[in-house]
């Protein structure tokens, strides 16, 4: 039997990509040219804030003091959890190191954190206090010495008093006030006296995502981001009930949040296409109308014959988030090979990564996990080389460097070698 589609998506990630483009590009020559002026009114426009952009250390320290300590407390069991996965991730890094690849001609590398890093955490549609502990720790556990984080003001008091809590406890240099284009703008062009970033992160819907994608290349970025994925691999020992809800846990993200189910349970398909929209029905309206729209505009239900086949869907879908609820755990995991995140059984579950098991949740979307992996410590640290010669081996580099050269057709290269055979006492 071919691989058939039970459900298809009548849209796709790159849907309305046009128009978002054009906006940010506009918005984003504004901020360069007005800088401070331009973030504020753009922060009176979409986020009806007039207050401080820059939040002080004693508006810090009384937000820690109106917190609940059972609040504090799951942030910290988050931040934990984080920041020993990433220190491990650091450990397991390759080290500086250096070695004699012929005689006097010594090579190596050095690992050095990038200096400056403006962290966005999302806080509009949801209050994404996950996404601080995600990408400040993991900046600071790298060893980033600027971390300068930003979320959008709630209301005239400012940003989610719980985020500005989660950044301040992860580490955060300096926590901001501003939110969507005119945060990402802010780090871009050193904005409100803070330095320029040499790096943006984080999640954010559509505009955010285009803002950093439109500014790579004079920052660096974790990566290009879409809406948020899921893909369930699933097979007739999976539990239908548990597939059906993680599916709408996801599409609750956002209106353009796909959410799709390779399987090779008819009956699943069967459960899962009756009981997803009974799930969203009984969410409270936000998460109702998001899930609602994800699920009509971007869910699928893929129906496949074997475990080779669902395998090859998935790994042609390449899920940000991809679940596997089947038998032979193993298998899978040695079998799959494109996704940000792996979750393997249904004990655990795409939630639990987003908000506090250990593993970033900063993942590639978009089908971009074919060629990258998400955010961790790695990111955020450059790896140099560099190169020291003796005289002696320039007769043996030199010569060899003059002859290519000449090949390519490159005589100013060749002369550079050239000069330092004569001065060292050695024929060309």
């Amino acid at each position: 039997m071919p691989i058939k589609y039970i459900k298809k998506a009548d849209k796709t990630a790159s849907t309305d990509e046009e128009e978002t483009r054009q906006r940010v590009q506009d918005i984003l020559k504004d901020i360069e040219k007005r800088r401070d002026d331009g973030i504020r009114e753009i922060s009176r426009k979409f986020d009806k804030y007039e207050g401080d952009v820059v939040i002080s250390r004693e508006k810090i320290e009384a937000v820690i003091k109106s917190l609940d300590q059972k609040v504090k407390d799951d942030v910290q069991f988050s931040y934990d959890r984080v920041r020993k996965f990433a220190e491990h991730q650091l450990k397991h890094l390759n080290n500086n190191f250096e070695v004699e690849l012929s005689p006097g001609l010594f090579a190596g590398q050095k690992l050095i954190p990038v200096n400056s890093v403006g962290c966005y955490v999302p806080g509009g549609r949801y209050n994404n206090i996950a996404s601080a502990v995600m990408s400040i720790t993991t900046a600071k556990v790298a060893g980033v010495k600027n971390v300068i984080a930003a979320s959008p003001p709630k209301d005239e008091n400012g940003a989610n008093p719980i985020i500005v809590y989660t950044a301040n406890l992860c580490g955060a240099d300096i926590i901001m006030n501003v939110g969507g284009i005119a945060a990402i703008g802010a780090f871009a062009y050193g904005c409100f006296g803070n330095p320029k970033v040499d790096m943006i992160v984080g999640p954010g819907n559509q505009y955010v995502a285009e803002a950093k994608r439109l500014l790579f290349g004079k920052v660096g970025i974790d990566l290009f981001a879409g809406p948020t994925e899921i893909g369930i691999i699933a097979d007739h020992a999976a539990d239908q009930e548990i597939i059906a809800t993680d599916l709408v846990g996801q599409a609750e993200h956002g209106p353009n949040s796909p959410a799709w189910l390779y399987t090779t349970n008819q009956s699943l398909c069967d459960y899962v296409m009756k009981r997803v929209p009974e799930l969203i029905a009984e969410l409270p309206e936000t998460s109702r109308n998001n899930a609602d729209a994800a699920w009509r505009d971007y869910g699928e239900v893929v129906l496949c014959d074997t475990n080779e086949e669902l395998c090859q869907v998935s790994d042609e879908y390449a899920p940000e988030h991809l679940e596997v609820q089947a038998e032979n755990l193993d298998w899978w995991s040695e079998k799959l090979q494109n996704y940000g995140s792996l979750f393997l059984g249904e004990e655990t579950t795409v939630a639990y990564g987003d908000k506090c098991s250990g593993p970033n949740h900063i993942l590639p979307t978009k089908r971009a996990a074919k060629y990258t992996g998400g955010l961790y410590v790695g990111k955020f640290i450059k790896t140099v080389t560099f190169q020291r010669m003796t005289k002696e081996s320039n007769k043996e580099v030199g010569a060899a460097a003059a002859r290519i050269s000449r090949l390519e057709g490159m005589e100013a290269h060749a002369r550079t070698g050239d000069v330092r055979l004569r001065k060292y006492g050695f024929q060309n």
